[in-house]
This record gives structure tokens, C-alpha cells and sequence, in this order.
């Protein structure tokens, strides 16, 4: 018999375990069993709760969006408007939470899968919507629609483009470094738009 209340453990287990192998792997080559015996699961249970491996990797894409969607709400609600919204998201992008090597190292397989998974293609494209609309909300009090829609561009492709480069480096990636030049990328924007 199954043990009441165990499943909703046992699933975020697993999927704190794939975090870890793709961290580990550095790609999305890892087993079911590699995943459970992570967990500290047979292979077996983990395949009861999410069926085939592809069922947990999007799972694991999910949890990836949601955690990162629930503190970009709070650090938005926390923000106020204008400036203060886009440095809340880029903050959060680059918190101790989020920039951390296992996850760093999972969203870039989650890249890399997705131009063939389009389950994945989809979850990444919701993740670029919701991005751009969150830069937008601070963006558009600062300066005209054109040069916000520019500027939300610039500063997604900055973070993507720091996970990217510290997901290919050795040791501890550095969000502060990263924060701070996309900071700086806004500045000048703003600065750009204000003349």
C-alpha cells in the first residue's frame, strides 16, 4: 500500500533529483534509474508517477517556470513600477535561488532539447512571453513602446546569454557580474531614451 501523502514528496523529489543529473550530466542524457536512485526511489515508482522519462523532463521544465514565475511576482509586487520592475526581474533572474549551477545547467539542456521536443519549444516560449511582458510592465513609464520592446529584447537575450556562458564555464558562476552589466545595459538605454 502506498503511503498517504507521499506522492506530492516523492514527485518533488524526483524532480529535485533531475534537476541534479542534468546539473551533473550537463545534459538531458540521464536514465530514469540514474533520476530514482537520486531520489531515493526505485526506478519503478518513478516511472508509476510520470510514466516515461520525456513526462518528467517537462514536469521538471514546469517546476523550473513555476518557481521562477512565483518569485518574479513577488519581487514585482515588492517593486513598485518603472526602473524598479526591470531591476526586480533581472534580480531574480540572477538570485541565489535561481543561478545555480544544477539549474543553470538544466535550463541550457532544456534549450538545447526543445529544438526538437515541442512540448519543451512550447514551455520555452512561455517562458520568453512571460519574460517580455514583465520587462515591458517596467519599460514602457520609462520610454517609448519602440525603444521598450528593443530594450526587452536586449535584456532577455542578456540573461539567456549569461545562463548560456556560465552553464560553459567551470566553478561558480558570478550573477552578480552578470546583474550588473545587464544593469548597466539598461542604464544606457535609459539614458539613450531620456535625450
Amino acid at each position: 500500500m502506498p503511503k498517504i501523502g507521499m506522492e506530492p514528496l516523492r514527485r518533488k523529489a524526483l524532480i529535485d533529483a533531475t534537476i541534479s543529473a542534468i546539473g551533473a550530466r550537463g545534459s538531458l542524457d540521464v536514465t530514469m534509474s540514474e533520476i530514482a536512485g537520486r531520489a531515493g526511489v526505485s526506478s519503478a515508482l518513478a516511472h508509476h508517477y510520470f510514466g516515461a522519462k520525456d513526462e518528467l523532463l517537462q514536469a521538471t521544465m514546469r517546476h523550473l517556470l513555476a518557481e521562477l514565475g512565483g518569485d518574479t511576482r513577488a519581487a514585482l509586487h515588492a517593486a513598485g513600477s518603472g526602473q524598479a520592475r526591470v531591476s526586480a526581474i533581472i534580480a531574480v533572474n540572477f538570485s541565489e535561488k535561481q543561478f545555480q549551477p544544477e539549474t543553470i545547467a538544466a535550463w541550457l539542456a532544456f534549450y538545447v532539447e526543445a529544438q526538437k521536443a515541442p512540448e519543451l519549444r512550447r514551455l520555452l516560449r512561455i517562458y520568453a512571453r512571460r519574460l517580455h511582458s514583465n520587462l515591458m510592465s517596467g519599460l514602457t513609464d520609462l520610454m517609448p513602446r519602440g525603444d521598450a520592446e528593443r530594450t526587452a529584447e536586449g535584456i532577455a537575450a542578456l540573461i539567456d546569454g549569461f545562463y548560456i556562458r556560465r552553464a560553459l564555464k567551470d566553478g561558480n558562476p558570478n550573477a552578480g557580474s552578470a546583474a550588473a552589466i545587464i544593469e548597466d545595459y539598461l542604464a544606457t538605454k535609459l539614458r539613450t531614451a531620456r535625450k
